[in-house]
């Protein structure tokens, strides 16, 4: 079943004082939410005791976790000793997601930097392989590794090469960011058949079963030239994407994702938003 929740807190749950991330279980499911996921984007710095606290709160009422993982992996790199460091970012959010009982760890692949891009993709090919081989030999097979669709048109990671990622093994799954897509597209996503065209792109790629319960960012993205700015709140009636045309084309599909709000600060009321207009449809 489709699944909805914010990236964060909002600003309304840090605006009541809550003590910790644990708090947000309850307050996610008391506001019809069902899913939440927790960012490491600075770095993995939580201690396991805190990772089993968090768990059990979202295993207690019913909240579905994943982990961002942090924001400096680049598996496109040309030195061995931060392709080192990628591969521990992801693998050590692993390890706090396995605590935190979730299953999906999600991470940016790659910055093209000064390489051509075509070679920019190979290596991050050739470094999702060696990554594949760790995540099994460390027995976390069984969780899904998210690649994101990227923003800025320096970052690889359009929605080919995602799927391209994705072909690799069936621990990696998409994580689509609608939002990205958009803004490095200079707003291309306005139709239902925007979207649907690219799904059944990916579907027809990576099959059914794969893309049934994929994974999704969305918010409003400010974009320039270079694709994206900054992220925005559903107020924004300048920038896209909207979601109802997503909504329609993920029935059309029967695609049942879990989609994750990256609004600026209203995550929460936006993931709720886009939940009443699916279910309204």
């Amino acid at each position: 079943m489709i699944k909805f929740g914010p990236s964060g807190n909002s600003e309304s749950f840090l605006s009541e004082k809550h003590k910790g991330t644990e708090d947000a279980a309850k307050w996610c499911k008391d506001r019809g939410l069902d899913y939440y996921e927790y960012s490491f984007g600075r770095g993995v710095n939580m201690s396991d005791e805190k990772a089993v606290i968090i768990g059990n709160a979202f295993k207690e009422h019913g909240v579905g976790l994943s982990v961002h993982a942090p924001y400096f992996i680049n598996f496109a790199t040309t030195e061995e000793e931060k392709a080192e460091n990628s591969y521990n970012y992801v693998l050590s959010s692993a390890k706090m997601m396995r605590l935190m009982q979730g299953d999906r760890v999600i991470f940016h692949p790659a910055s093209q930097g000064k390489a051509s891009r075509e070679s920019a993709v190979a290596k991050t090919v050739e470094r999702l392989k060696i990554l594949r081989d760790k995540i099994y030999a460390l027995g976390f097979e069984d969780m899904k590794f998210c690649p994101e669709t990227m923003g800025k048109l320096g970052q690889i990671g359009t929605i080919e090469e995602i799927v391209e990622f994705c072909k690799i093994d069936k621990c990696y799954l998409p994580t689509v960011d609608f939002g990205h897509v958009n803004a490095r597209e200079g707003g291309s996503l306005n139709t239902v058949q925007d979207y649907q065209k690219r799904l059944e792109y990916m579907t027809e790629h990576l099959g059914y079963e794969k893309m049934k319960h994929f994974h999704v960012h969305f918010s409003k993205i400010q974009y320039s030239a270079k694709g994206e700015v900054r992220h925005l709140t559903f107020t924004d009636d300048v920038y896209g994407p909207d979601f109802e045309p997503l909504a329609i084309a993920l029935k059309n599909l029967k695609l049942e994702p879990v989609i994750i709000c990256e609004s600026a600060g209203t995550q929460a009321e936006d993931a709720k938003e886009m939940k009443n207009i699916y279910f309204s449809i």
